[in-house]
């Protein structure tokens, strides 16, 4: 795929992300903590999926973008490894919360899966702009 179609599927996941915390924002306001916890999940996956873009690498499986994402980018200290443990949470937290019968979360660990995701796409825009520019002066 040509650099300006990865920069522009770039971009697309990083707005995709944003729109996931918009809405993860707007269920936990209305007590849909179910809801709010997938959509934060999907807000730290569309994230990651954005940062993989540039290197022209998108998987099938979650586990695979997972994976890839923690040893390019945690395990190197491009972005901070503390992004790990979020992830691995939030990727749990979903999947019962979407699987799992009479699975519960509680209100406090849902706001604080939101405020890691908010943290954790700050922390990806932050990186990507930098990227974005730097091909922008190329």
């Amino acid at each position: 795929m040509p650099e300006h179609a990865l920069l522009e599927l770039s971009r697309y996941r990083l707005e995709k992300s944003l729109e996931m915390l918009a809405a993860a924002k707007r269920d936990a306001n209305v007590n849909d903590y179910a809801s709010a916890n997938n959509r934060a999940y999907y807000c730290i996956f569309h994230a990651m999926r954005a940062v993989l873009a540039l290197d022209g690498e998108d998987f099938k499986k979650h586990s695979a973008v997972i994976s890839r994402f923690t040893l390019r980018y945690l395990k190197t200290d491009i972005l901070p490894r503390r992004y790990g443990a979020l992830i691995s949470n939030a990727a749990l937290i979903r999947n019962r919360s979407d699987y799992e019968d009479f699975y519960i979360c509680s209100i406090e660990d849902t706001h604080k899966l939101l405020e890691g995701a908010e943290s954790f796409y700050n922390a990806i825009a932050h990186y990507l702009n930098g990227r974005f520019a730097e091909t922008n002066n190329d």
